[in-house]
């Protein structure tokens, strides 16, 4: 039994996602999801005692409430684990996470503000986001011999996953295949265009209780089964390379990011990967898939490319991945958003109340967030039974 496991996730909220959001701007939009998952939860505003997010403070003083408990978290899944131990700890009992952006990309012209290094020692040389990724996947891809269509054929299942989801940003796009992914110009080698996320606006919130709390609520609590947090430095600064670090253990590098994270989650959890039912896995890039299986242990180094391409990540497979349509599909609203979302969806199909894509039976969801390029990824597992 570990701390986590008396808390669990109540409520979870995601707002219209579209490219253009109208009538919000960022703060906007994450007021209105906060109070989105407080309603799914059969909650009000007066009855959270914590709240992490940047507009936080405007559901506590619109409503009148507290003193509570306060965290300025970078969000996604390290704010869900912060809250676990908030709440494991006595320092809260139910809290609200949300977060929301509109209104930050404008100018068009150019590639997202949040994909653009801006300090003097990369922006003469043209890395941006995709570069970066781009690094560590051709990286992999010299070494092992992983080929394009490896990357086709997560790219191609994630986009039809939004293909059909009438809440996806690029509902009703597809369906792709895995020549038309290849057949999209390149932007970053081995990446092309439909191997990348794209851009778009909305808002999302989830809440978290004490288990006892938990249990008189209008849903079935989504457990906190466990979690932690791999970091090798400060995010889209540094170019990545796939053999930095090492200092720790020698297979413990930037390439494999994710992987002693996991490994303490699996120990929290005493679960491994045969007991993972769905994988809402962080997809900015198609490489990143294959590398996060590898590096949270479901297949060996180097086998990644195979992995996928056995059909174990489609509609009914092992191990179907992001569900929703992810980053490519479903929304890319900024990064305190998307990296929330992989969550809310992971505890959307542990409810079994997915519109799309629903996994049967679903008991055990991996989300993660973050990736080798970025030189951080973050883990949490959910279950639908409390340990």
């Amino acid at each position: 039994m570990h701390p986590f496991h008396d808390v669990a996730i109540v409520g979870v909220f995601n707002t219209e996602q579209a490219r253009v959001v109208e009538g919000h701007d960022s703060r906007s939009i994450t007021f209105a999801a906060g109070m989105g998952a407080l309603a799914d939860a059969g909650l009000g505003p007066r009855d959270i005692d914590g709240v992490v997010g940047q507009s936080g403070s405007d559901v506590l003083y619109q409503a009148r409430n507290g003193p509570v408990w306060r965290s300025y978290s970078g969000m996604g899944i390290p704010a869900v684990l912060e809250v676990a131990g908030a709440i494991a700890n006595g320092l809260a009992s139910t809290v609200l996470i949300s977060a929301g952006s509109a209104r930050v990309y404008t100018d068009r012209s150019s590639t997202a503000p949040w994909t653009r290094p801006s300090h003097e020692f990369v922006a003469p040389f043209g890395m941006f986001t995709a570069a970066e990724f781009a690094l560590i996947a051709r990286r992999h891809m010299h070494r092992f011999g992983t080929p394009p269509e490896a990357l086709a054929t997560v790219a191609a299942t994630i986009r039809n996953n939004g293909h059909v989801n009438p809440e996806a940003c690029y509902f009703g796009r597809g369906p792709f295949s895995v020549q038309d992914i290849l057949d999209s110009r390149m932007v970053a080698d081995p990446f092309h265009l439909l191997d990348c996320s794209m851009t778009a606006e909305g808002g999302c919130a989830l809440v978290l209780a004490r288990a006892d709390i938990a249990r008189d609520l209008a849903n079935d609590p989504i457990w906190v089964l466990g979690g932690n947090t791999d970091h090798f430095g400060p995010s889209y600064q540094h170019p990545p390379a796939w053999d930095l670090g090492g200092n720790v253990r020698a297979d413990l590098v930037d390439g494999t990011v994710g992987r002693r994270a996991m490994e303490t989650a699996w120990s929290m959890s005493g679960l491994g990967p045969d007991d993972v039912d769905v994988c809402e896995l962080y997809d900015p890039f198609s490489f990143e898939i294959i590398r996060q299986f590898e590096a949270f242990g479901f297949c060996a180094e180097g086998e990644g490319g195979d992995y996928v391409m056995s059909g174990v990540i489609e509609a009914g497979g092992k191990h179907p991945i992001t569900t929703d349509g992810g980053l490519m599909s479903f929304s890319h609203g900024g990064a305190t958003v998307q990296l929330l979302q992989r969550v809310i969806r992971g505890a959307q199909q542990l409810r079994g109340g997915c519109a799309t894509m629903q996994v049967d039976d679903a008991q055990v969801a991996l989300c993660s967030g973050g990736g080798a390029g970025a030189l951080f990824t973050d883990v949490m597992l959910l279950g639908r039974e409390q340990p």
